[in-house]
């Protein structure tokens, strides 16, 4: 048996050492060089890209995605992350590497509740998930606010403020976990109750409010929301074109009984035990999100009695749009990637999380609606999102410093803030930038070159 553990006979770097070597990084990537972004003359076309990620996609639900992506700047941009990649392919790294969300925008963050049932704060998507530059989640989170702002009515002004507060959270706290044992980063956790000392009263409503939102979403919940009882088992209740009975592989199906044999084999022995105490009853496509439109994304009915019944979320993983830029996945599955990246960044991850196949194409399941709750932007004015940046800046710098080298990249991020000015300028920058492309998006739906529901 091979041990991960290597043994050695050098000296090990020192904290203090490896931020020496992090600081040294700043001759070759100067921290201000963060700050531009000029799209290059070859630049791939946007739509062409958005085209290309249609393939292999349920042809029946493209125009929906299309009709969600048409809705603004902000509901573009969390449709193209592929786009976004491309460009920051192009930009600055210092080369130190980290488990990458690779969709960090500032709605992949969210409360849920942990195996022991606490409400923790936390990256909620892995679609992309892949090795990589620490750098480009950070931007990719930065300009996310920026457009979020717009998309409220706030000023850049504020949009900005809420940028450097992320980036400031993520340098700040990424120098705390610098100096902190492997052990207590790995099981560092952020409350979903957690609120700042000088927010006021109405801030703490609205956080409140993604808490409650979290309490509600409960299991039980949703299966008396969709399904239906019927002759001792329960059924989903279709709802098309966002939930409905597929009628075959054309229509979003697949082999629901492979994916789920599969899916319980890629489980521990402990919770194998758990969900063989389960029967599928029922299957139906769920459309969610805007980027995942398309995909093959489902839920399944199980039931364990007459009265215990779960729904598992099955959603099609493919190829991280990170891949060509990165590297490839170390996994042969997608599904497997993703599971094995949520469970590096998170500090808690859902217990029946896991990964199964059907013929070509790669899932991973979850549960659905297991306590998950997410911010309301449209609920937000500046100082909210304020603080909302912070506490995703926060979460990113504990999920980066789990996969990655704190000490490095802190001292390449320094205790002034010069990162944080260039990533707000960079965020305002692309922010610009994503309007562009969705100005060009809409010229082609309206010119008919572009189908939309």
């Amino acid at each position: 048996m091979t041990s991960l553990i290597t043994p050695t006979a050098e000296a090990i770097p020192s904290a203090a050492e490896r931020a020496a070597a992090g600081r040294a990084l700043r001759d070759r990537v100067p921290r201000s060089s963060h700050s531009a972004w000029v799209a290059p003359p070859d630049r791939p076309d946007p739509l062409r890209t958005l085209e290309s990620t249609c393939s292999g996609r349920v042809g029946r639900l493209i125009p929906l995605r299309n009709k969600r992506m048409a809705e603004s700047p902000f509901a573009f941009y969390r449709g193209t992350a592929d786009v976004m990649a491309a460009d920051l392919a192009r930009t600055p790294v210092t080369g130190l590497r980290v488990q990458l969300c690779g969709d960090a925008h500032c709605l992949n963050f969210g409360a849920f509740a942990t195996p022991e049932r606490r409400l923790i704060f936390d990256v909620t998507d892995f679609d992309e998930t892949l090795p990589g530059p620490w750098e480009w989640d950070v931007k990719r989170l930065a300009a996310s606010f920026v457009l979020a702002g717009r998309s409220i009515k706030l000023k850049d002004g504020n949009a900005t403020v809420a940028v450097l507060a992320a980036a400031r959270a993520y340098r700040l706290h990424m120098l705390d976990f610098a100096a902190k044992r492997m052990l207590e980063i790995w099981h560092e956790r952020i409350d979903a109750a957690v609120v700042g000392p000088e927010t006021s009263v109405d801030d703490r409503r609205k956080h409140k409010a993604i808490v409650e939102s979290a309490k509600a979403n409960s299991v039980h919940a949703a299966v008396e929301k969709i399904t239906v009882p019927g002759a001792g088992t329960r059924m989903f209740v279709e709802t098309p074109p966002l939930l409905y009975h597929p009628s075959g592989p054309d229509d979003g199906g697949f082999d629901i009984e492979h994916v789920m044999q599969s899916y319980g084999q890629s489980l521990a022995p402990e919770v194998q035990s758990l969900i063989g105490r389960y029967r599928l009853v029922d299957h139906a496509v769920k459309v969610v999100g805007v980027g995942s439109v398309g995909t093959r994304c489902s839920v399944a009915l199980v039931q364990a009695d007459v009265d215990d019944a779960l729904i598992l979320q099955v959603k099609q993983a493919g190829p991280s749009v990170l891949e060509p830029l990165a590297g490839a996945s170390m996994f042969g599955s997608h599904g497997e990637r993703v599971v094995r990246g949520q469970r590096l960044m998170q500090t808690a991850s859902d217990a029946l999380l896991g990964w199964g196949t059907s013929g070509e194409f790669d899932f991973y399941v979850r549960q659905f609606k297991d306590k998950k709750g997410s911010v309301d932007i449209a609920a937000l004015d500046g100082f909210a999102l304020r603080e909302y940046a912070e506490m995703c800046g926060w979460t990113l710098a504990r999920a980066h410093a789990r996969s990655g080298d704190a000490a490095q990249i802190a001292g390449y991020l320094g205790k002034r803030d010069t990162f944080d000015k260039a990533i707000a300028r960079f965020a305002v920058l692309y922010a610009d930038q994503a309007e562009q492309d969705f100005a060009a998006f809409r010229a082609a739906i309206d010119a008919g070159k572009i189908p939309v529901a």
